[in-house]
């Protein structure tokens, strides 16, 4: 009944024809400019008013450069292109005097972030805003909004708008996530009917997996700011780092039955590096976006359920950059018109809110402007201060380059000043070898980003968090590291960063080894075996001609190959260059330990990976599995939907990989159908809740711990805030390793760090061997974890292994491919794809 009331309120129909409703372009517009006739509106480029339907990206951007040619207030950057070939636009809009003085107003505001800046005057700078739309691409109203704030930028005439652009340069990203756009475009329009059918039972309110949240390799964009691993990322942390805007708004969706949301959130879910200041112009700006919605009618709230924690998002990333992040959650139609508990919800009206916004936030830069300029300074020259004491920290992995290289490659990309290393020194137990280790001196510049990259952090002001609670970059890379180390230890600094390159290998008439090591190890084994080449891996170590093998070491014999010694020598030295890898001749193979030709070498089989896709399968983990094989080292791996499992010949498949679930994603016949093919031979290997599946259909069993809580003195208020403190969010924790067991390969230390957001808890085998990798009694690393669980966790296990007729199943508690930036861990997926048929 309250229902039927609320669309009583706001309908006249439940329908909606397509004329009642599509809104022109005055229903976004201030009423207090003119507008110049000699801009193109969007309709007049794009063929429809904005929000008559969801705009493609193809027209977003075609309407973009339609502005470019027509105002002397944009110039317009193309930045690069996404995985699909998409340009990553931005425009810079000002005055037209602005952008004829464009370069000295930047170098001018970069001298703000710099020493000896005191003596510039911000009293008639511009400020310069970052105004980014929908990195989520199922969140379109942003996007969308972006075609009339243009345009009013563009069009708008009258002493209002000439006070704005005077005071501001505005850098805009019209779409953050353009394969993600032009994905949820299609679906929404495909779907649209000439008469509006706002039941959210329509298939037009339910996309088909994964959505059009993601971009191609189904990553969540807005946790990539702090790791930018990916093209979208480079070009806006690069166009970050250019400028430094003073604030960078990031527009999104929430739930349907929502209203409107704005920073600052829940405050004491703020990091503590985040200065208290930058909370306090968050909270001056909110105050310019109540006035604005309030002016349309428009609900809205802020300090509730977002936070400013992880400084991987958006919203949160400038914070610790000198910068204020604003983060706007619109309720989402998911389509052009929905039923909400607030009546019919428009896609109009979605836009319409995110345009206001936009406005208000300009608004707020030019009545702001100096203060957010000198609070710029301010951040700088205390992060100089805390510098001040000077320092350095020296992170490396004597065996492995690459790993230490990508670190160093993300710290450049946040213009983080890294030196080479002196020379070769020992620490702790570690060893850091010239070439393959860095030094990060502490007084500089980015002293704050370079804090909170690199913290551990077990104790927090609150026990809830919207995303990750840690992100200690050394630990997501298995790298060796001195927090405290002498400054003294650097060497030149490192303009140009380039990878370790190995020596040629010798020329060998014997065998080839390979150390397992490095981290494309995996790619060059690939690559062998891929030719056609026989290779084998030692079970344990060795020394021959004066070098120590590893566990894991790869041997490519020279007799009895498809290919003869001196074909085999030069693909060899490609392998070795195009990978980075070590690559060693030997003349014999009589060694110290087990000799070349002794059983403890077992053969190694090319791969033939599927993974399951589609209904039931968590798309991030799914997307970081396809993204690691497809762009780390180049394996093919076949994408298996659910919906076709039943059909699907899986003899063509060695593995099959089995991401995250839930529900239903196989059935009881699809898990027959498994069972039967690892019997054959195959090697299922399975991520988090996907060992409910095994131990349910007796793929495996699982002895998962459990523990019923009891709410006591917990008040219905706080009923949600008890259970929340029970989730992992996202941790670090230590684990022990039995090196000499296959999943273990290519890790020198005996404790990796292993990212946690599940509370699977698996037991721990009554037989050590069992248990190649074990949580410590005492795990935590850093970020948050209640008490109860911690104790839960200690001593259990993240991985077990199992044989199942002549094939294995293989089970990980959580993801080991985390959001592309866990490095350290990502060989353990590897392993169990090489080397399953030898645990």
């Amino acid at each position: 009944m309250k229902k039927l009331m609320l669309l009583c309120i706001f309908l006249t129909s439940y329908f909606l024809t397509a004329q009642e409703y599509v809104v022109d372009l005055s229903y976004y517009l201030p009423k207090d400019v003119t507008y110049n006739k000699n801009i193109p509106t969007p309709k007049s480029v794009i063929g429809h008013e904005v929000g008559e339907w969801h705009i493609t990206h193809d027209k977003l951007a075609q309407y973009m450069y339609a502005l470019d040619n027509a105002s002397d207030r944009i110039s317009i950057q193309d930045r690069g292109t996404t995985y699909e070939g998409r340009p990553l636009l931005l425009l810079t809009i000002t005055s037209p005097a602005n952008h004829n003085n464009i370069s000295t107003i930047k170098s001018q505001h970069l001298a703000l972030t710099e020493a000896g800046s005191s003596s510039l005057s911000t009293a008639s700078m511009p400020a310069v805003v970052y105004q980014g739309f929908s990195i989520h691409g199922n969140e379109p109203s942003g996007s969308n909004a972006a075609l009339a704030v243009a345009y009013y930028l563009a069009a708008a005439e009258g002493p209002k708008i000439d006070e704005l652009l005077n005071n501001t340069v505005i850098l805009f990203d019209p779409s953050f996530n353009p394969d993600g756009l032009q994905r949820f475009a299609y679906w929404a329009n495909m779907h649209k009917s000439k008469n509006i059918n706002p039941d959210p039972n329509d298939r037009e309110y339910s996309e088909v997996w994964p959505g059009g949240r993601t971009n191609h390799y189904w990553f969540d964009m807005n946790r990539d700011w702090l790791p930018v691993q990916l093209p979208e990322s480079k070009a806006r942390i690069q166009t970050f780092h250019e400028w430094y805007p003073n604030i960078l708004t990031d527009h999104h969706e929430m739930g349907t039955n929502s209203s409107f949301f704005f920073q600052p959130g829940i405050p004491s879910r703020t990091h503590p590096l985040t200065p208290q200041k930058n909370q306090d112009l968050t909270g001056q700006i909110a105050k310019f976006h109540a006035k604005a919605l309030d002016r349309i009618g428009s609900f809205y709230y802020s300090e509730e359920n977002f936070d400013d924690f992880y400084y991987g998002k958006g919203s949160s990333f400038p914070d610790i950059n000198g910068s204020v992040g604003i983060l706007f959650e619109q309720a989402s139609s998911r389509g052009h018109a929905q039923e909400s508990e607030n009546g019919i919800l428009t896609f109009p009206f979605t836009i319409r809110n995110q345009f206001t916004a936009a406005l208000s936030t300009l608004e707020a830069a030019v009545n702001m402007r100096k203060d957010l300029l000198d609070y710029q300074r301010e951040f700088f020259d205390e992060a100089r201060k805390e510098a001040a004491a000077g320092g350095a920290i020296v992170f490396g992995d004597e065996k492995d380059a690459a790993k230490a290289y990508h670190l160093a490659e993300i710290l450049k990309r946040h213009k983080i000043k890294i030196h080479e290393l002196k020379e070769d020194f020992s620490s702790g137990g570690r060893n850091f070898k010239k070439g393959f280790s860095y030094v990060i001196p502490k007084n500089q510049r980015q002293h704050r980003l370079i804090n909170a990259m690199f913290e551990k952090r077990t104790k927090f002001q609150d026990s809830l968090f919207y995303d990750i609670s840690a992100w200690s970059f050394p630990l997501a890379f298995n790298l060796d590291y001195v927090e405290n180390a002498s400054a003294s230890r650097a060497g030149s600094e490192i303009t140009d960063l380039k990878m370790p390159v190995p020596d040629t290998p010798i020329v060998s008439t014997y065998a080839y080894l390979m150390e397992w090591h490095e981290y494309y190890s995996p790619k060059a084994l690939h690559m062998i075996l891929n030719e056609g080449l026989r290779a084998k891996v030692a079970m344990k170590q060795f020394s021959i001609e004066n070098k120590n093998y590893d566990y894991g070491t790869i041997l490519i014999p020279v007799q009895n190959q498809d290919m003869n010694m001196a074909d085999l020598t030069k693909f060899l030295a490609k392998v070795s260059r195009e990978t980075k890898v070590q690559i060693n001749g030997v003349k014999t193979g009589l060694a110290q330990g087990i000799d070349l030709g002794s059983s403890q070498f077992r053969a190694v089989e090319l791969p033939k990976v599927a993974i399951l896709v589609g209904d039931g399968v968590n798309p991030y983990d799914a997307g970081e599995i396809w993204h690691l094989f497809d762009t780390r080292y180049d394996m093919r791996i076949t994408k298996l939907d659910t919906r076709n499992f039943g059909r699907a010949d899986l003899s063509r498949y060695t593995d099959i990989i089995m991401p995250a679930s839930w529900g239903n994603a196989l059935d009881k016949g699809d898990a027959e159908k498994l069972k039967s093919w690892v019997q054959a031979g195959g090697s299922l290997i399975a991520y988090k809740n996907a060992g409910r599946f095994l131990d349910r259909n007796e793929l495996m069993k699982i002895k998962f711990k459990s523990r019923k809580d009891t709410a006591t003195n917990i008040t219905f208020e706080q009923r949600r805030d008890y259970s929340g403190a029970q989730v992992i969010g996202g941790a670090i924790f230590e684990t022990k390793l039995d090196r000499s067991h296959p999943i273990a390969f290519g890790y020198k230390n005996d404790r990796l760090p292993m990212f946690r957001n599940s509370t699977l808890f698996v037991e721990a085998d009554s037989d050590s061997y069992n248990n190649p990798i074990q949580y410590t009694a005492n795990p935590l690393l850093s970020g948050y974890i209640s008490k109860p669980n911690l104790k839960d966790l200690a001593n259990t296990v993240p991985f077990k292994t199992s044989g199942l007729g002549r094939g294995q199943v293989i089970y990980f508690t959580d993801n080991t491919n985390f959001r592309a930036f866990w490095y350290g861990t990502n060989k353990l997926l590897m392993n169990a794809i090489f080397f399953g048929d030898s645990m």
